[in-house]
């Protein structure tokens, strides 16, 4: 007998050589019908797999991230099977899961091939995964898969086996189709119910451009009918919701291919929406016994030696500054943490002073892949709320339970309810990825998992996920889309000061090392905004828009008496403009609905005459008649509430 470790701490006596399907079974059928495959010691294996050894088991069904990873894998491996069939001669490449679905690369030849091809593939594709066949997993050695392959004809896979250690190569059978894989795979083709084929490109084989460029069909397929139905309706919910439309439409930022790839320019209206945010945060900052710092866009190349950000990430850095000095580099910033260290050595420190925290909305570069630029989300210059807290070993819990309040306060603020906590600690499996002692990486871990479980965060902890110097929590925020983004951070330190020499003088007059924490409310400026323009959709909290109102003249007669309305709610703090086009009143109503401008002040004869305007709200229609202190009274109550 060996005995099984269940996610909820129960143990349970099997058979040795029991599967996870049997364990299911033993549970309930319900769950044995649902079950993908398995995590047993950490590992994904098919259900199917025989347990030899004393274990812990995790089940794994559609709602867990390693059972939709399988699910898709399988899901590409019917698709090359529907494409083998259609298109004989065909080869492969590979075939992952990823984030959203999965693809495959595969090389048709000289045969055309284009999206106009997916219904007949799609159609092919379900008419396959009706025959509910079993993925079968085979060890080969390397002789036969090598033989295998080669009266295939499939080069690609030929490639891939090279680099393979012979006794450790499976393939997996499905139907008609062999493929080369480690897997695991789910027990049959009969769980996929929905299929959707979602875009066609060009790669090159194993990224090498020069090599052949292959056609890789990416896919997403669903247990049911229902959820890819939905899935395409977020979809389509989420272009609309693009951060990059909207930023145009909006007029808040933009790009220059003579300034660069990645560089965002703010505009005006971005610009003001930036420093609100800014300003939010300096205020609770402030409040929280912050203080402000500023430092260089560069560093000498020897501040990142010190720091190790130079071993670990030079070769992703700008390259260094020249300077007229021989031997003499600098590199642009790509963090902030170096500088604040040097900042904190430059005068003595007592542990009365302590806690020190040092704030900085500090720009930095990082030469990301022109291929991984993607609007706001991805870009080689950003701004950091960044914050450095050098305390005293007894102050980190306390002082990391306090920078959680604070993220969680921005996150409420602006409308982010809906979030986890990410234990990110190091991967036990390669310390040699991380600096630092055990002792000291122990020390942070606690302090982190101890923090978070006083202040009530559900958390979900991820090895390998660390900073090289350090733990980390992460919040992993949910938009309205339910799509998850990676925000706020907080992480314990206790590597820079080793490396940095920083001390404090104790009560027992001995010098003594700080602790330091950095923490990232935001994460960057530009990505949170990425995220909350798909957020919201363009309609920011009413504090936060850059314009809280327009006045709508219904002609040039009226334009005098829009001035005034505009200049009276201007001095109340409320912020606005006017239109003053020659344009009918209907086409001036479109426009600021577009624009997504929430209250929309449409003033004509009558309204001259009393002293009032007829008031709109983006997205809901006419709320009535108001004098210009009744409006401003009803917009700083929404303020308020919102």
């Amino acid at each position: 007998m060996i005995k099984i470790t269940l996610p909820d701490g129960s143990v349970r006596d099997y058979d040795k050589g029991t599967n996870a399907h049997q364990i299911a079974l033993s549970i309930s059928e319900g769950l044995a019908r649902n079950v993908l495959a398995a995590e047993v010691n950490g590992k994904v294996v098919d259900s199917s797999q025989s347990i030899e050894e004393d274990s812990s088991v995790k089940l794994l069904t559609w709602n867990d991230t390693n059972g939709k990873s399988t699910f898709w894998h399988s899901s590409a491996h019917l698709l090359a099977e529907a494409l083998e069939s259609l298109y004989p001669g065909t080869k492969f490449g590979i075939g992952p899961a990823i984030e959203t679905g999965f693809y495959y690369d595969v090389d048709f030849g000289d045969r055309e091939f284009s999206s106009d091809d997916f219904k007949k593939i799609e159609d092919k594709f379900l008419e396959l995964a009706r025959t509910k066949s079993e993925y079968v997993k085979t060890a080969v050695s390397k002789a036969d898969a090598t033989k295998y392959f080669e009266e295939k004809g499939d080069e690609y896979k030929l490639d891939l086996i090279k680099d393979l250690e012979d006794g450790k190569i499976t393939f997996y059978t499905q139907g008609n189709f062999t493929d080369l894989c480690r897997g695991p795979h789910i027990p049959n083709t009969g769980f996929i119910k929905a299929v959707k084929l979602m875009n066609v490109a060009g790669a090159y084989w194993r990224g090498d451009e020069s090599r052949k460029q292959l056609t890789r069909i990416y896919g997403v397929t669903f247990p049911k009918q229902s959820e890819l139905t939905e899935y395409l309706h977020m979809i389509e919910e989420a272009k609309k919701r693009d951060h990059r439309k909207l930023g145009k439409e909006l007029e808040l930022f933009t790009f220059s291919e003579k300034v660069g790839m990645g560089l965002p320019m703010w505009l005006p209206k971005g610009t003001a929406l930036r420093e609100r945010l800014v300003g939010f945060l300096q205020k609770a900052q402030q409040k929280a016994g912050y203080e402000q710092v500023i430092t260089p866009h560069i560093g000498h190349k020897n501040l990142y030696v010190t720091s190790g950000h130079y071993e670990k990430y030079g070769a992703d850095a700008f390259q260094p500054i020249k300077t007229p000095q021989e031997g003499e580099e600098f590199f642009l910033k790509p963090m902030n943490c170096p500088h604040h260290c040097e900042i904190y050595k430059f005068k003595p420190r007592s542990y009365k002073d302590l806690p020190i925290r040092l704030a900085e909305f500090g720009t930095v570069y990082r030469y990301e892949q022109s291929g991984e630029l993607h609007g706001l989300t991805r870009v080689r210059g950003f701004t950091q709320d960044d914050a450095h807290l050098f305390c005293r070993p007894d102050q980190v819990k306390e002082e990391f339970k306090k920078v959680i309040d604070l993220v969680l306060y921005v996150f409420k603020a602006l409308g982010f309810e809906n979030y986890t906590a990410q234990v990110s600690l190091r991967d036990p499996q390669n310390k040699t990825k991380y600096i630092g002692s055990d002792e000291n990486w122990e020390l942070a871990e606690a302090a982190i998992i101890e923090a978070a479980e006083e202040k009530g965060l559900s958390t979900v902890v991820e090895l390998g996920e660390a900073a090289f110097y350090g733990p980390k929590l992460d919040f992993m925020v949910r938009d309205a889309l339910g799509r998850k983004w990676q925000l706020g951070t907080i992480q314990v330190d206790y590597n820079l000061p080793e490396r940095f020499e920083l001390e404090y003088t104790g009560s027992d007059n001995q010098k003594h090392r700080p602790v330091m924490i950095h923490r990232a409310p935001f994460g960057s400026l530009e990505r949170f905004v990425a995220v909350l323009i798909e957020h919201c959709a363009g309609n920011f909290p009413l504090w936060l828009t850059p314009e809280q109102f327009i006045v709508l003249p219904i002609s040039e007669k009226y334009e005098e008496y829009g001035k005034n309305v505009l200049d009276s709610l201007n001095n109340s703090d409320i912020r606005g403009l006017i239109d003053f086009r020659d344009e009918k009143i209907g086409r001036k109503i479109r426009d600021a609905e577009v624009k997504k401008i929430p209250f929309m002040l449409i003033i004509g004869e009558k309204e001259m005459q009393d002293g009032t305007v007829s008031v709109r709200k983006h997205g809901e229609g006419d709320i009535g008649v108001m004098s210009i202190e009744e409006f401003s009274n009803h917009l700083q109550k929404e303020i308020l509430i919102n």
